[in-house]
């Protein structure tokens, strides 16, 4: 008897799960249209291609663009768990320059570094293999992982991306000098949804999906991702990914 209530229990949760899931992808996809739209007529107010603008206008459409920008984040981010949770997130694994994956993620986070006169570092070893990956996924978890690294490192800080070759894998690592992790929360940070008690990382918009879609992400892919972090002493965010078969290690 037991053993079929407990059969009958789990049935139940694993329902409404999946139903959340459902639900979560279904809105999601009904906000990314309208998002999208606001989006880019937003962006062309602001290019002057309905007009001149005062300057209040630009500084009220900024606004605007900033929190749609968020907002079309958020639910990317609520897109991208809903497809790995229900199996259906497609990647498309190929022959990837691990060099220009960096330096594209580091192109798109650069103004924002630059503008809290944090110094960005990178250094990739030379030759290093290409690595078996879905590209733009690949862009998405360092662009994630540098991402977190500026928002939680004070202005000066310092910002370090590491790639190089280890045992059939291509180690990637972004470090920084920011606020840390304490110990209790290293072990749920790639939870889905977690977001630390401390109030520096409560100051800043988020919706605790990035981790967590990011350790997804890589192990689909066949590597591992750990961190390492003491309060007050920055992080170091590392993980793996395989190198491209036929390609080897350099000597």
């Amino acid at each position: 008897a037991i053993a079929i209530e407990n059969a009958r229990l789990f049935a139940a949760v694993d329902a409404a799960n999946q139903a959340k899931t459902e639900f979560i992808s279904f809105v999601s996809h009904e906000l990314k249209q309208p998002m999208t739209a606001i989006k880019g007529y937003t962006d062309l107010l602001v290019k002057g291609l309905a007009g001149d603008l005062t300057e209040m206008q630009r500084s009220f459409l900024e606004v605007v663009r900033s929190n749609v920008n968020r907002m079309d984040t958020m639910v990317q981010e609520l897109l991208d768990i809903s497809r790995i949770e229900s199996g259906r997130l497609r990647l498309e694994i190929g022959r990837v320059s691990v060099q220009e994956a960096v330096e594209e993620a580091v192109r798109a986070l650069r103004q924002e570094i630059e503008a809290k006169s944090q110094r960005l570092e990178v250094e990739i070893a030379v030759p290093i293999p290409p690595v078996a990956a879905d590209r733009t996924r690949l862009v998405q978890i360092l662009t994630n992982l540098l991402s977190n690294a500026y928002k939680y490192t004070p202005e000066g800080g310092r910002i370090r991306v590491t790639a190089e070759p280890a045992d059939g894998c291509v180690r990637f690592s972004v470090s920084d000098t920011g606020i840390g992790i304490a110990p209790e929360d290293q072990e749920r940070l790639f939870t889905k949804f977690f977001r630390s008690q401390n109030p520096v990382v409560r100051s800043v918009p988020g919706t605790g999906l990035g981790l967590a879609i990011t350790k997804n992400l890589v192990e689909l892919q066949g590597g591992q991702i750990w961190v390492e972090s003491q309060p007050g002493a920055g992080s170091t965010f590392t993980f793996t990914l395989p190198i491209y078969p036929g390609e080897g290690s350099p000597r």
